[in-house]
């Protein structure tokens, strides 16, 4: 896990180095700024695919619903992060359902212009491509995850995760407001699991509940258990 989580820095730093916001906004790039609450659907499955986003900063959960009515979440993303690219391979209606955890504030580009952009920008193309990988290699890496790893340590990595641990230098400490359903569903596992092995973590000093839910760095002890 130690090593994943240093592969996926090494990505990241590429993207980093690309700087997708200064480039974003010193780039000749149509685009707008749109800014939701917490709880608000940034777009819905089934909605047109037109526009591609980039998180400036927040919390967007991306979640799917199938034909019986369960909805399963798919991913969390933050700062940094590009969402709705399907559209740019010709998907013609979102699959999934994007909403703000919290306060949330996106960069919306839209189709037309991004695809203009990837062929006129010469850096755009490079740091689009760095995203996608980096991306890809984060859902086999979940796969992994959910294929070999115990629900406590599958808990311990989503938590990590979210405080974009192998994303950023310094981690963000605090979380944002997430509830137990939330991150049983994200793992795969019960709430009353989740329950037990959050008091667990924080009983062994790897979390704290003061001023919201903090996360210390020695949580990544968990994943290094055997």
């Amino acid at each position: 896990m130690e090593a994943t989580m240093r592969t996926t820095k090494s990505k990241s730093d590429k993207r980093q180095a690309l700087n997708p916001q200064a480039f974003l906004d010193s780039a000749n790039i149509q685009r707008r700024v749109q800014k939701f609450e917490e709880s608000q659907e940034v777009y819905t499955q089934g909605d047109p695919a037109t526009s591609v986003m980039y998180i400036q900063e927040g919390r967007i959960k991306l979640s799917v619903v199938n034909e019986a009515g369960k909805e399963a979440i798919v991913g969390i993303l933050g700062p940094g992060d590009f969402l709705g690219e399907g559209c740019l391979a010709n998907q013609m209606l979102r699959t999934g359902t994007a909403t703000a955890l919290m306060a949330t504030t996106v960069t919306v580009i839209q189709k037309n212009e991004m695809v203009r952009a990837i062929r006129s920008e010469r850096a755009l193309p490079d740091l689009f491509m760095s995203y996608l990988l980096s991306r890809n290699l984060r859902t086999q890496e979940d796969l992994i995850d959910q294929l070999f790893n115990t629900s406590e340590k599958r808990l311990a990595r989503a938590l990590l995760l979210l405080t974009g641990y192998g994303k950023q230098e310094v981690p963000e400490m605090m979380l944002p407001k997430i509830s137990q359903e939330m991150l049983a569903e994200m793992v795969g596992t019960t709430r009353p699991r989740v329950s037990v092995f959050m008091n667990k973590f924080k009983k062994m000093g790897f979390i704290e509940y003061e001023g919201g839910l903090q996360i210390k760095p020695s949580l990544l002890n968990v994943l290094l258990q055997e």
